[in-house]
């Protein structure tokens, strides 16, 4: 039977549900949606929120930035790295306001390693943001 071993990260944004950041299971590791929320902060990168808790407004390539770098730390806490992903899917909650400035910071930070990539658009997220991020890496 083949070991499972969960990573949660204290330099990561606290996970929204009771789940680990990471899950390795032989040599792959597979990250739970990561978002682009700050560690101890529930403030999100880029986004204006009412007195409600709605968006007003919001910058999705700040977001961008924070989710790669929250994806990024998580990995290396959990003792692999950002070349080793090798598949990401990104939810989107806005595709066709969002997905040039995503595609174009995704060719910036994926360069060098090009993992599998799936796109979709999804009505939520569980929290005000424009984008997650699932992954797998080997590790």
């Amino acid at each position: 039977m083949t070991e499972h071993k969960s990573y949660t990260s204290s330099n990561a944004p606290e996970s929204v549900g009771l789940y680990p950041h990471a899950k390795q299971v032989g040599n792959l590791l597979f990250l739970s949606g990561v978002g682009p929320r700050k560690k101890g902060s529930k403030d999100i990168p880029g986004v204006t929120l009412d007195a409600n808790g709605n968006i007003v407004d919001y910058d999705i390539e700040a977001q961008c930035r924070s989710v790669f770098q929250n994806v990024r730390t998580i990995l290396e806490d959990a003792g692999s790295s950002w070349n080793q992903l090798v598949d990401v899917t990104v939810f989107l909650t806005n595709m066709k306001d969002d997905f040039t400035t995503y595609n174009r910071l995704y060719a910036e930070y994926f360069k060098d390693n090009q993992p599998c990539r799936t796109t979709v658009e999804v009505n939520a997220l569980p929290t005000p943001i424009a984008i997650e991020l699932k992954c797998i890496a080997t590790i």
